[in-house]
């Protein structure tokens, strides 16, 4: 795979050659819309017939196959405001079709490019029209053809200006098939016709067949101006506000592939939000939205859009005081349906407030958000919390939810979790930090109360002499359950012990933590499933949480490995997912699960569940900026926490992420000696910079000023220069004693440690005919 060279050209001016430059020269970038974009084009074979899709940013997508022709899917094809509309469609010329198995096919992240003996396939979407373009050109013949096919839509009529259709699913609305530019067409037997010249077909959906007209008109007049729109969006993303250039062609590439395809799912529905994946969560999760947001919107440097989701968000909180759902954000919020049977999601949405605060400095959002955090917080202590200051909660409204006939839970967690411990007493805290700065004495003081009674009680009731482990939930009676589950990984805020937390990240890695990633359930629990789709045996809903492998918790199990220094660890992790995007599934995405154990005759997991998930992608993401690089900013407190914990195999980077209303560019290469240059620009804050073995040293950094590091051995030389390049402070640290020993702890104990390797045990109760009896759906 080749680097994206552009990119590595336009940030030429952060590949220095060692720190003791005397001043960072950053250039501006401003690639054609296009330049990136087609780069990172990537090639599809028949063979491999990859998952595509395209969103236009608001209510609609379209997905499919490159070469298939017809996806069996059940939402394969137009989806619009969560009604399939269309499902397939077959392009002829002089009466011949273009057979997709023969195709040479490209994905670029703004289109779709087939290429056929007869012809050239180009398919675009566009930001908020409901519009899909066809566009054929090197047409060898006189004529070409569209018709449908699957059985989503039925043909209405024919009439001068083209196809019209009714997608049975959205009965009231009609689809449009015109031929892309205004030229003579005929419709006969259900196909539109055009001649060749004619620049292929365009599809229109609306309300009533003068709203498809008028937008058809825009279409003709505007499309080459909405394309360049579309690219133009993307291209900032990734080369302007996210750009990286490394010694990696594989990193170069998959990072703004995630970008563009979980940016893809942030769309304006139903007020702003994040789509909780492809192809069936076309709509808003408040768990999934809030897990996604820092890897969607705040490392991507969209916090505008950030605040709009958490705004919108806002609007669905439960306001009726007399509900035990008082103060809760949905579990799924859909245009004809919102549901709240969340715990984990409330919280999550408190804590994002406050993330977003310290991504963005906006202070003045905190008096916009403080109604809903303290509804939150009210809800919870009326209903749900106990003695203990534990957030209580029924079994399946955790994130492992799934339910026999929706009633019934399959991986029952109540009525005390872990991680939902941990999220409680994280939101207390954020709640009362935002309380402090609106000078909400009382409630700041009662629920740091409330969080400080959790973390007193957590060790001794979630943990036994017995298990390294902790307790994955406490139960009604009190009793600890100690089936060996991810959820952990998130309830280290209420892990003091150092020890035990190493313990847990090394147990948690070897048990659970697949080369494909993390495993749900042990493969030694007796209600382990090993595949998530085994329909001989069981319902997929019996697997999902029972040991079927979800990708959005790689991103804490990596994070876990990193706060241990362990880089070289988890990049193993982080470089197969990274591959995943690239060239296997569906193009340019993390799925949302995997299967446990390899199906017999093969080497990984089997990927499963939605071709596309959010927070799959978005963890991968977040791990990135916030622990490999190290950037986590406060800008509440105008400071920035640079911590680089870059594998060995990665020794060159060249990054910019957005931070405050700057941001910041950074260079960082390892070895022998180890250079790191961070050059602030439009904001002037401290910089926390740490490496493993060292004492935090805070510079503050002058506007457009530069903070270089080189590290030698047991040395950092510290620099601060201005933006003349004037050096205005210097300082040498040497490593701390207590520290180096910590860090060859660490390295000693973890120095063995290997992925879970994948062992059927024998008799597995998921794989007996009773089994497959018992749970009935």
């Amino acid at each position: 795979m080749k680097t994206v060279a552009y990119l590595a050209t336009v940030l030429a001016g952060l590949l220095l050659t060692t720190c003791n430059s005397t001043h960072l020269h950053v250039p501006t970038l401003a690639p054609t819309p296009t330049m990136l974009l087609n780069q990172l084009a990537i090639d599809v074979t028949p063979a491999e017939n990859r998952e595509f899709s395209f969103t236009d940013k608001q209510s609609g997508y379209y997905y499919a196959a490159t070469h298939a022709d017809e996806q069996p899917a059940w939402h394969a094809g137009w989806n619009i405001a969560t009604h399939r509309v269309l499902h397939d469609y077959e392009v002829l010329v002089d009466g011949a079709p273009l057979d997709r198995r023969t195709a040479r096919v490209r994905v670029y992240p703004y289109k779709l490019q087939r290429t056929f003996a007869a012809a050239t396939e180009e398919l675009y979407l566009y930001d908020n029209q409901p519009v899909i373009g066809i566009k054929l050109t090197n047409v060898k013949g006189q004529q070409l053809t569209w018709r449908p096919t699957g059985d989503l839509a039925t043909v209405e009529a024919a009439a001068p200006e083209g196809l019209w259709l009714i997608p049975k699913e959205a009965p009231t609305h009609r689809i449009l098939v015109a031929p892309w530019q205004s030229v003579a067409a005929t419709v006969q037997n259900g196909a539109l016709s055009a001649p060749a010249g004619g620049g292929g077909f365009v599809l229109v959906y609306g309300h009533s067949k003068e709203d498809v007209l008028a937008l058809l008109k825009q279409f003709r007049e505007h499309h080459e101006a909405w394309l360049q729109q579309r690219q133009q969006r993307m291209n900032t993303l990734v080369a302007n506000t996210n750009p990286v250039a490394s010694n990696s062609p594989q990193l170069d590439k998959a990072l703004p592939w995630l970008l563009l395809t979980t940016d893809e799912l942030v769309t304006n529905q139903q007020g702003w939000g994040i789509y909780a994946g492809l192809p069936w969560f076309n709509d808003y999760w408040g768990r999934d939205l809030f897990i996604s947001l820092p890897g969607a919107c705040l490392v991507a440097g969209q916090f505008a859009t950030a605040k709009k989701i958490l705004l919108s968000f806002a609007k669905f909180q439960n306001l009726d005081p007399t509900s035990k759902e008082y103060g809760r954000v949905p579990n799924r919020a859909r245009p004809d349906d919102i549901i709240y049977n969340t715990t984990d999601g409330t919280p999550r949405f408190v804590i994002e407030m406050l993330d977003y605060l310290r991504y963005s400095g906006d202070t003045a959002a905190i008096r916009e958000f403080y109604p809903a955090v303290k509804r939150a917080a009210e809800g919870s202590l009326k209903y749900w919390v106990d003695s203990s200051g534990y957030l209580t909660h029924d079994d399946a409204d955790t994130w492992m939810d799934a339910k026999i006939k929706n009633v019934t839970p399959l991986s029952p967690r109540g009525n005390r979790a872990n991680d939902i411990q941990a999220l409680w007493y994280e939101q207390l805290l954020a709640s009362a930090q935002l309380a402090d700065y609106l000078h909400d004495e009382a409630n700041a003081r009662q629920w740091r109360a409330v969080a400080a009674k959790v973390k007193q009680h957590f060790p001794q009731d979630f943990f036994d002499a017995q298990h390294l482990y902790m307790a994955d939930r406490l139960t009604a009676a009190g009793q600890r359950d100690f089936q060996l589950r991810p959820n952990q990984l998130y309830a280290y805020p209420l892990v003091p012990d150092p020890a035990r937390r190493m313990q847990v990240t090394k147990l948690v890695w070897q048990e659970l933590v697949y080369p494909w990633g993390v495993a749900s359930l042990s493969q030694h629990d007796p209600n382990f499933h090993p595949y998530h789709e085994n329909w001989h045996y069981y319902h997929k809903d019996a697997a999902y949480h029972n040991g079927t492998v979800w990708l959005w918790n790689n991103g804490m199990a990596m994070q876990r490995m990193l706060e241990q220094n362990q880089p070289d660890i988890a990049y193993q992790l982080f470089e197969r997912m990274n591959h995943q995007a690239l060239a296997e599934g569906a193009v340019g995405s993390l799925s949302e699960n995997a299967d446990a154990l390899p199906r017999p005759g093969q080497t990984r997991g089997k990927p499963s569940g939605t071709f596309l998930q959010a927070w799959s992608n978005a963890e991968q993401l977040r791990v990135w900026y916030q622990y490999f690089l190290g950037i986590r900013p406060d800008m509440l407190r105008n400071e920035v926490v640079v911590q680089p914990r870059l594998p060995s195999t990665l020794t060159d980077v060249a990054f910019a992420v957005a931070v405050g209303t700057g941001q910041l560019r950074a260079h960082y290469q390892t070895g022998a000696t180890g250079t790191y240059a961070i050059q602030a620009e439009g904001v002037a804050p401290t910089v926390r910079f740490s490496l493993p073995g060292f004492e935090e040293v805070a510079v503050e950094l002058p506007a457009n000023g530069t903070l270089q590091v080189q590290h030698t051995g047991t040395k950092l030389e510290v620099a601060v220069t201005d933006q003349r390049g004037k050096t205005i402070r210097q300082l040498i640290r040497t490593a701390s004693p207590t520290l180096q020993a910590q860090l060859q702890q660490q390295q000693a104990f973890f120095a063995d440690t290997h992925f879970a390797v994948p062992y059927l045990q024998p008799n597995l109760k998921s794989l007996s005919t009773y089994h497959k009896q018992a749970i009935s759906y």
